[in-house]
This record gives C-alpha cells, sequence and structure tokens, in this order.
C-alpha cells in the first residue's frame, strides 16, 4: 500500500521550519539564518519515505504587519498552502507561545487538513519538566494528531516525524517518479545560495533589506558563467556590501563560488555587483522580477 501527499510547514519567523526540512531531506532545500523573513518564497521539495511520498512545502515565516509590499506579500504565502493540503506541521520553538504562534494557529485551525504540532528546539530547553507541563495545559492540543517534541538542528526527533508522515497521509500512488523532482528553477536556487551569504556576512548590518538578481548565465560543458546584483535600498547600505577596499563582496562571492561548484561540480566564474534600487520593498514589478509575488 502507497501513500502521497502534499505537506505543508507553518509558523513564525525563526522557529527553525527550514533547518528541519533540511534535515528531514537529508540534503539543503531552504537556505537559513538567524535573519527574520530568510524564506521569501513556499519552497517544495519531496521525501520518499518507504512506500510513502510526501511533496513539502515550506513557507515563509508569519510575522508582524507592516506597510511594505513584501511584508504583505510574505504573510499571504502561508495562507496559500493551508487548504490544498493533506497535512499541516504546525512548528513552534519550545515551549515558547506568543501572539504570532497564535496567529498561526488560528490560520491552520479553519484548514479540514491533518495537524502535527513540532515542538522544536527542544535542546535549548534546559529543564524538559517546561515541555511536559506546556503539553500538558496546551488548551489546543485536540486540534492535533500528534504532538513532537524535536531539535531539527541536532536532528533529534526526525525519525519520529517520518513515522507520523507515514501514518497521516493518504492511499494514493506516487504523485512523481523522482525523489530529485526539482521545482525551483536553476537560477532561483543560485540566487538563494548568494543571498544566504548575503545575510551569513552582513544579517546584523543589513536585517532584511538586500535581494539577489541573477543578470546573466552561460553554462559550458566545465564550468559556468554567473553574473548577480545584490540590491540594497539605500547609497549606505552599497558601501556595507562592498566593505573597506571590496573584501566583504569578496567574502560574499568566494563563498557563494565555493558552494555552487560543489552542486554543480565544475567550474565557476561568479561576478557579483550591488545596485542600489530605492523603495523596491515596495515595487511590485522589482518584486515579480525576483520571485515575491502573489
Amino acid at each position: 500500500m502507497k501513500r502521497c501527499g502534499y505537506v505543508s510547514i507553518i509558523g513564525k519567523t525563526n522557529v527553525g521550519k527550514s533547518t528541519f526540512l533540511n534535515s528531514l531531506s537529508g540534503k539543503k532545500v531552504s537556505i537559513t539564518s538567524k535573519t527574520s523573513q530568510t524564506t521569501r518564497s513556499n519552497i517544495y521539495t519531496i521525501k520518499n519515505i518507504r512506500n510513502t511520498q510526501a511533496i513539502f512545502i515550506d513557507t515563509p515565516g508569519i510575522h508582524s504587519k507592516t506597510n511594505k509590499a513584501m511584508n504583505k506579500i510574505l504573510r499571504k504565502k502561508p495562507r496559500e498552502v493551508v487548504n490544498d493540503v493533506d497535512l499541516i506541521l504546525f512548528m513552534i520553538s519550545g515551549s515558547k507561545f506568543d501572539e504570532l504562534d497564535a496567529e498561526t494557529l488560528n490560520l491552520i485551525k479553519k484548514s479540514n487538513s491533518k495537524k502535527i504540532l513540532l515542538i522544536n528546539k527542544i535542546d535549548l530547553v534546559k529543564d524538559k519538566s517546561e515541555l511536559f507541563e506546556f503539553v500538558k495545559h496546551f488548551e489546543h492540543k485536540e486540534i492535533f494528531d500528534s504532538i513532537i517534541p524535536l531539535s531539527a538542528l541536532k536532528n533529534d526527533g526526525i525519525d519520529i516525524v517520518e513515522k507520523e508522515i507515514e501514518s497521516l497521509l493518504p492511499e494514493n500512488d506516487f504523485f512523481y517518479d523522482s525523489n530529485n523532482f526539482n521545482f525551483q528553477s536553476f537560477s532561483f536556487e543560485i540566487s538563494e545560495i548568494i543571498r544566504e551569504k548575503v545575510i551569513r556576512y552582513l544579517g546584523d548590518e543589513l536585517p532584511y533589506e538586500t535581494a539577489v538578481q541573477i543578470e546573466s548565465m552561460n553554462e559550458k560543458d566545465d564550468e559556468i558563467d554567473i553574473n548577480a546584483l545584490i540590491l540594497v535600498s539605500r547609497q549606505s547600505q552599497k558601501k556595507i556590501v562592498i566593505g573597506s577596499k571590496g573584501e566583504k563582496i569578496k567574502q560574499i562571492g568566494t563563498s557563494a563560488r565555493k558552494e555552487i561548484k560543489e552542486i554543480l561540480k565544475k567550474k565557476v566564474r561568479l561576478e557579483l555587483w550591488c545596485k542600489v534600487k530605492k523603495n523596491w520593498l515596495n515595487d511590485p514589478v522589482t518584486l515579480e522580477s525576483l520571485g515575491i509575488k502573489n
């Protein structure tokens, strides 16, 4: 008997959704960082678990409202994959449950999908009795088919989640022949690798006001040439991205080039430029060109 279905991962920002998906998949699917709004699109991947095929959807984290166009689009992303999935993995961080968690919970309550509550980052909870008390007194636990404490970073509890997914997905033939079906475009994946390096090197200085746009890619048998733009909103931010004597943008390029080379197994020529585009966070045309759209 085969099982197959769609599984969405939903929660507020920085609870570890992307880290969890990477651990579960056994490969890097989503970029990760400590910076809010790292995930900006619904990211899809497939995981075959024995006789079960799960199509996962990693969503941008629920975050506080602002008037910026990008913020409004990102807040809509989880809502796109609440009703038309077979299973929802609702993730929270430890025994903390705040207003954004409550908002996310209210969103998934309306769905008829099966639901699992994932309590992530248990490795950071010093007194484990807190977890027991939290679950015991959690007033919404009746809407969940199961509750699983885990540490995505430590790969602790992932096997338990896999077994629950196997039991909760509906009987179906596999939707996809290959476990390696690629939902995201190649240029999107390259831009995300570069953006992750931007965040890693500049996260504290430039919270989320950067984006990466692939200008051109020319792939040959043994090498690939990539030209990419790092977009910022202000001239002062451009100076930060470039760094003293160009050192910062060189670091970003070197790190991104190394990872792309490891993935493609070929020589990589990567040219990075930084461009000021005022108010790009509020420009629907620019956002759509970056793949951030409704």
